[in-house]
């Protein structure tokens, strides 16, 4: 199961019109392949270098290792200026940020080298989506202390309808006068783990929280999306970061969380906590006590704001300087962390952060336990990919993509 996701802190723009599609898989149309230019099976997205109201260019190409792409008269042009994109049962999901209106999701695969255009439907607005067994779950999350139910739905990724749809409470997982909002959620077992912040949700404090020294958990059951509990720990502030997925699986079976310590009062940073690492034991469903990485410890100072899991138990993380972390900050410093040695090295290799103007979040891995591709763009407009190697920690420089910027890397078979 590939999954990644892209363009971080501007909430994705689902479809409930997609409930229109659940009785007639007539809505379904399938079209003729549509990709011009270089054949291959990875997949990037690309931002045309303009200041505003551009839409991406999505272009196949064979290899990320080196060679030049361009999205001048190649690949293809996505509607709409904020999308996002996740892969999943070998499929590649566009998805439009429409702000109020419902954003359009347009879905591929890739045959002969070429993208393959299968549908294009309509949903709704979500603040939080991710695989889980063969559908795309989404949810759609109120912010307003008064709302207190946020809506579910199934999206089935073999028939792109859904197959299921409901509401969940977000007051009950917290229970101490504030509401959840989850950063993310993520499969675990049968389950689905959604880990969550606090906020107050009042008071034009924004994400502003009464509890910034804790993180929380809450285990729904699957399909049905029934509270059964609530996993809390008081050692980290909370789990991932708005629109960041915190929580990551290794192959034993285990768990493994960060928190970047970003909880804020009054736009202040407020937890006393340190960035840190979490685990959960395969079989449990509690915070394993006897397990704490304090990453600022580690690292000599500097904070995760977003990881990739490579496999093996090693992680490129995304790093920012403890001095300079923020809510919403992306760390453009890179670093290896292998969660069962607790060790962190910062990668070489990679352009001073000074020159640095964006890297991916939404990043590739064959997860081979050392091998990841993240993507840079430069202050000057040149943008590449990066191939990270986990086992000495360094980076090098490979495909030059030429127009825009880089905002997702993947593959599909």
């Amino acid at each position: 199961m590939k999954t990644n996701f892209t363009k971080a802190f501007i909430a994705l723009s689902f479809a409930a019109v997609l409930s229109a599609c659940t009785k007639n898989e007539s809505n379904v149309t399938p079209v003729d392949p549509v990709s011009p230019g270089a054949n291959g099976n990875f997949v990037l997205a690309v931002t045309p270098a303009a200041s505003t109201g551009v839409a991406d260019y999505l272009i196949t190409t064979n290899s990320l290792d080196e060679g030049v792409e361009t999205i001048k008269k190649n690949g293809v042009e996505q509607d709409g200026t904020y999308r996002y994109y996740v892969t999943h049962n070998n499929k590649f999901f566009s998805m439009l940020y429409g702000q109020d209106n419902p954003g359009a999701v347009t879905t591929y695969d890739v045959k002969d080298g070429k993208l393959n255009k299968l549908s294009n439907f309509q949903t709704e607005t979500v603040q939080a989506f991710a695989p889980v067994n063969d559908d795309l779950l989404l949810l759609k999350i109120p912010r307003d202390i008064t709302a207190p139910l946020a809506n579910w739905y199934r999206v089935n990724t073999n028939s792109l309808l859904i197959s299921g749809e409901g509401t969940i409470d977000v007051h009950a997982p917290s229970n101490n006068g504030e509401t959840a909002f989850f950063s993310w959620i993520k499969q675990v077992g049968t389950k689905v783990y959604a880990p969550y912040f606090s906020i107050k949700a009042c008071c034009n404090d924004g994400f502003g929280t009464d509890y910034p020294d804790n993180a929380w958990i809450a285990v729904y059951s699957y399909p049905e999306m029934k509270l059964e509990k609530v996993i809390k720990d008081d050692r980290t502030s909370f789990i991932g970061r708005y629109f960041t997925d915190g929580l990551a699986v290794v192959e034993n079976g285990d768990v493994y969380a960060f928190s970047s310590s970003v909880a804020t009062k009054g736009g202040a940073l407020t937890s006393t906590k340190p960035s840190a690492i979490t685990r959960i034991k395969a079989g449990t469903t509690e915070f394993d006590r006897s397990y704490l990485m304090d990453v600022e410890a580690a690292s000599n100072g500097f904070v995760v704001t977003n990881w990739l899991y490579i496999g093996g138990n090693n992680f490129v993380v995304n790093a920012d300087a403890k001095a300079e972390k923020g809510a919403f900050n992306t760390g453009k410093r890179l670093g290896i962390v292998n969660v069962v040695d607790k060790t962190f090295k910062m990668v070489t290799g990679l352009p001073e952060v000074s020159q640095i103007q964006a890297v991916t979040s939404n990043n590739y891995s064959p997860k081979d336990g050392k091998t990841a591709y993240f993507g840079v763009t430069l202050k000057d407009g040149s943008s590449y990919v990066y191939k990270i190697d986990a086992s000495n920690a360094t980076a090098t420089r490979g495909l030059k993509v030429e127009g825009g910027v880089i905002t997702a890397i993947q593959h599909l078979k």
